[in-house]
């Protein structure tokens, strides 16, 4: 049976984005007979909050979504990301990392930037050197997990199948100096313990799928099909985000807009003045030839 899931982040109110993601996971779901799945990624204590849990909870309400089982929480599974960090340690996949982000900008002026999907690739300072784990993070060391795993396939149900590079990413951090995992682990554990057959999310995280489908192979767990969905964006091609105030849902819902009427708008894309549909490729619809 399709599983698929929503996971926002209490760390702000939902906007249309939010909405839009909801949505997509959420019919895929039911037009498959399958399960849609509510998970609130709360492990960030700093800036998680609860009201922001009750809003998202409302927010979906709203729209008429609805999920099936117990709202799952992040914050209660700790343990997972801890055991598969000792086990990758076990096998000499990760290394402690103390540099900071001045050193690790002044290491990669020296040397020359080479660039990944979330800019310049850590330039491995760290790895052939004597850290104290104590307060470090750590990484995975790339090329020994590629070696050990070689080649390995992904599908996406929009852009088909691919062949893994997880190198793009150089040696991204799993475990955090000031949370329990990255994104990278905490996700790629979670949708595997929750059952998640069908990883819909938006294409903004399409390579991070590179990086999750090497963890998978590491820690002998099962492979779902991928489903990176278009965004939502603002004239500019920027994505809605919570930290540039993009409006809130809640305040929607308050001023007495019509929730599932905003769902059948967002399924068809008919998209308030302003927001656009980005194509595959990250480029809004219509754009290309402007």
């Amino acid at each position: 049976m399709i599983r698929t899931r929503f996971a926002p982040s209490p760390n702000g109110q939902l906007h249309l984005g939010h909405a839009y993601a909801a949505v997509i996971a959420h019919d895929l779901a039911r037009a498959r007979g399958g399960a849609f799945q509510l998970r609130i990624e709360d492990i960030d204590g700093a800036r998680s909050r609860e009201d922001f849990v009750d809003d998202i909870l409302a927010d979906l309400t709203w729209l008429g979504l609805s999920w099936d089982g117990p709202v799952i929480r992040q914050s209660a599974h700790l343990t997972r990301f801890a055991e598969a960090g000792e086990r990758l340690k076990a096998m000499g996949l990760l290394y402690p990392c103390a540099c900071t982000r001045a050193e690790i900008a002044a290491a990669i002026a020296e040397h020359g930037a080479v660039l990944g999907p979330d800019g310049p690739i850590y330039p491995g300072t760290c790895r052939h050197r004597e850290v104290s784990p104590e307060g470090a993070a750590w990484r995975l060391d790339i090329a020994r997990a590629v070696a050990l795993t070689g080649q390995l396939e992904w599908t996406d149900e929009v852009a088909g199948p691919q062949i893994a590079t997880p190198q793009m990413f150089g040696d991204v951090v799993l475990l955090r100096k000031d949370l329990p995992a990255s994104y990278h682990l905490a996700a790629t554990l979670d949708d595997a313990a929750d059952g998640i057959t069908l990883v819909t999310r938006g294409m903004d995280l399409f390579a991070a799928s590179h990086i999750h489908r090497l963890l998978q192979a590491l820690l002998d767990l099962p492979v779902p099909v991928w489903h990176h969905h278009p965004l939502l964006v603002e004239p500019d091609g920027r994505k809605l985000a919570k930290r540039r105030g993009s409006p809130a849902l809640a305040d929607r819902r308050a001023a007495g807009e019509d929730g599932p009427a905003l769902a059948e708008m967002l399924r068809a894309g008919r998209l308030p003045e302003g927001l656009a549909v980005s194509d595959y490729s990250g480029v809004p619809v219509g754009a290309r030839n402007r």
